[in-house]
């Protein structure tokens, strides 16, 4: 019955959009054309989302203690890095999934550490050979005593525009001011994990600034999350809790 009714309420929210959960670490999505979108939830921070037969993976890390390799998966039509910390920065991972032809979309700092790819500042934008465009968002924190972690105007979030379809990839970040910025949001992976990012009060926080259709909680460790679906179903928002520790 409680599944049913979280069913209806994410079909409700999507007037343009059909979104089925099809296991616990991937869901479905479809754009208006009626084109799937694949989202497959690996861990912590990294993810991939296929789109009419194209691969991007973002922030592939290998974690084989928990079964997270690249070599078994297909070739990445591109490939997004947030930032060039070791749980999101994988030299090894990003080979694996490369070919010539891969485009690799990444902050100055990773471009540097990896040797290609194409930067993006923040407020940049790329448009991808298979007609995705991605816009670069700030990523950092505000804590005092946490700015030497994600210090401003170095990392990315990244948004991925699929045709009507928005997803928002936040990053290592706490709530900024930059946030107000960002709108019309179909699906978010927020982190939630002091102290290199975000409280679950700040989470919170931001949701209501964003306010995703769908949001999940990535990056999240060893964070109770317990109180976030309630939460979030007060703000009409529905959330999706996958193994993203």
């Amino acid at each position: 019955m409680i599944k049913n009714i979280i069913w209806l309420m994410s079909f409700a929210l999507f007037s343009c959009h059909n979104v089925k959960s099809t296991s616990n670490n991937e869901d479905t999505f479809t754009t208006a054309s009626g084109k799937q979108v694949k989202i497959e939830c690996y861990r912590h921070a990294s993810l991939g989302i296929i789109y009419d037969g194209h691969v991007i993976q973002i922030d592939p890390v290998t974690d084989k203690e928990h079964g997270i390799v690249f070599d078994n998966k297909g070739k990445a039509d591109a490939i997004l890095i947030t930032h060039d910390h070791y749980d999101h920065f994988d030299k090894t991972a990003i080979a694996q999934l490369s070919t010539d032809k891969t485009e690799i979309i990444l902050n100055s700092d990773s471009q540097k550490e990896l040797g290609k790819g194409i930067a993006l500042k923040n407020g940049q934008t790329h448009t991808l050979d298979c007609g995705i465009k991605i816009e670069a968002v700030p990523a950092y924190n505000t804590t005092p005593e946490h700015l030497k972690f994600h210090p401003k105007g170095r990392d990315n979030g990244y948004i991925l525009n699929i045709e009507n379809l928005r997803i928002y990839i936040a990053a290592d970040t706490e709530v900024i001011p930059e946030m107000k910025n960002i709108k019309n949001i179909d699906i978010a992976f927020m982190p939630c994990n002091q102290p290199y990012t975000m409280t679950p009060t700040q989470l919170i926080e931001a949701a209501k600034i964003i306010h995703p259709k769908v949001l999940f909680p990535y990056h999240f460790s060893e964070t109770n999350l317990n109180g976030i679906p309630a939460k979030m179903k007060e703000l009409g928002i529905e959330t999706r809790i996958r193994e993203m520790e």
